[in-house]
C-alpha cells in the first residue's frame, strides 16, 4: 500500500479546502447583507437630501419677486428700444 501515505494528505487537503470554502462563502453572504443594508441607508439619505434641496429651491423661488406682476420686462434689453437696423 504505497499509495496510502499520498492519499492521506490529499484527503486532508480536500477537507481543509471544503471547510475554507464554506467559511468564505458564509463571510461573503454576511458581507453582501451588510453591503445591501448600507447601500439602502445611503440611498435613503441621498433621496432625503435631494428632496431637501428641491424644497430649498422652491422656497428660494417663492421669495423672489414676480417681475411679470410688477410690469418689469424679463429681459433687461427690451426697455432700451430697438437698437439694430435689419436693412429692410
Amino acid at each position: 500500500m504505497p499509495y496510502l501515505p499520498i492519499l492521506a494528505p490529499i484527503a486532508l487537503g480536500v477537507v481543509v479546502l471544503v471547510l475554507t470554502c464554506v467559511r468564505v462563502i458564509r463571510s461573503l453572504r454576511r458581507f453582501r447583507a451588510a453591503s445591501t443594508l448600507v447601500g439602502d441607508r445611503v440611498g435613503d439619505g441621498v433621496g432625503l437630501l435631494r428632496a431637501r434641496f428641491a424644497a430649498l429651491g422652491v422656497a428660494v423661488a417663492e421669495r423672489r419677486p414676480d417681475h411679470a406682476r410688477e410690469g418689469k420686462p424679463r429681459v433687461p434689453s427690451v426697455d432700451r428700444g430697438r437698437q439694430e437696423d435689419n436693412g429692410a
